[in-house]
């Protein structure tokens, strides 16, 4: 039988702490293609799975359906999410892929254990490097070469704003943990999407803030969502099983 994985957990957070003994069904879940959840046990572990038959190809709305599981399962459990598509052939693979990834896990889910990701997303009008042509001139001339350094002083001024702004999104909200992502629009702005890794006790303090965000950046247009499952603080690199 093949699975495919949403994400992993600890026993203890499902059963009442009791450790199951075969895969179970999670009632009032459906995950990818409206297939019915199971909580897959291996040692210490739940592997939150469906089964896959492979018939059905995944699509965007599976993406949808792939996050639905994984956060209808964070709001009880501490869970590490698997990437969209992970898919583990036999039972034995799945079995494999946890023992030999088990103190990766276990360190994981401990760093993990009640924190929540939230995300602060800020756009900077007219912030990032305008284009100062659409064509560069070929050639090697004193006008190309004009044009390559205002087009790196006006990048410089870029990051160089991008990270002043991140050091005062850090100290309004100070994380425990971050993760930016810059990124430049087409109509010229610029992008900061910040994913912060918190305390759960601190959601509803870290929302309140959104306010004093409003009017620190009143010339910005800012956002805030979340509580998410960590996805941008999972271990950086996990060991595959041939």
């Amino acid at each position: 039988m093949a699975w495919y994985a949403y994400c992993i957990t600890e026993q203890q957070g499902l059963q009442n702490g009791i450790r199951a003994r075969r895969p179970f069904i999670l009632d009032n879940q459906r995950g990818v293609n409206e297939a019915p959840v199971f909580a897959y046990p291996t040692g210490e572990f739940l592997v939150i799975v469906s089964e896959d038959s492979g018939a059905r190809p995944l699509t965007q709305q599976s993406i949808v359906e792939h996050s639905r599981v994984v956060s209808e399962c964070f709001r009880n459990m501490t869970v590490l999410p698997f990437r969209f598509g992970t898919i583990f052939e036999t039972d034995e693979a799945l079995r494999r892929a946890v023992r030999t990834n088990r103190r990766t896990f276990l360190e994981s889910l401990a760093r993990l254990r009640g924190k929540a990701e939230m995300h602060f997303k800020i756009l900077l009008k007219n912030a990032a490097v305008e284009e100062v042509l659409k064509e560069l001139p070929a050639g090697v001339g004193g006008e190309y070469l004009r044009k390559l350094r205002e087009q790196a002083s006006r990048e410089r001024e870029r990051q160089t704003k991008a990270r002043a702004v991140s050091m005062q999104v850090h100290k309004l909200f100070a994380p425990l943990e971050e993760d930016i992502v810059c990124k430049r629009t087409d109509s010229g702005n610029m992008v900061l999407d910040f994913a912060h890794l918190i305390d759960t006790t601190s959601i509803t303090k870290y929302q309140n803030r959104y306010s004093a965000a409003t009017r620190h950046f009143k010339d910005c247009q800012v956002s805030i969502t979340g509580p998410w499952p960590p996805y941008h603080f999972m271990p950086g690199k996990l060991r595959t099983v041939s």
